[in-house]
């Protein structure tokens, strides 16, 4: 199995993707200091994103958990960093920021 590699900041203002439609940016990772792991993404979710997904009326920082995304190489590409679970499931991987 080949192993790649991403540095966190090759993913730092990425667009955060849901089938291809952006919802929002990268804007850190956060990680487990007890078992050196990855766990979220600290993301800022568009005005219209987060209206939909949280009933908010502006942009929402928030933590996403990594449990969320793509795996694979197909998480994160040229067009950003996709999440595979749907709009409506979205809220349960979300944490305040």
């Amino acid at each position: 199995m080949e192993v790649v590699w991403i540095n966190s900041i090759d993913i730092l203002n990425m667009d955060l993707l849901v089938n291809d439609i952006k919802i929002g940016k990268v804007k850190g990772v956060i990680i487990d200091p007890e078992e050196w792991k990855l766990t979220h993404l600290d993301i800022e979710l568009k005005k219209d994103a987060a209206e939909e997904i949280l009933g908010s009326k502006a942009k929402v920082r928030n933590r996403l958990a990594i449990s969320a995304l793509q795996k694979g190489k197909g998480c994160c590409t040229e067009k950003g960093v996709s999440i595979k679970v749907s709009m409506k499931q979205l809220n349960i991987y979300l944490r305040p920021a």
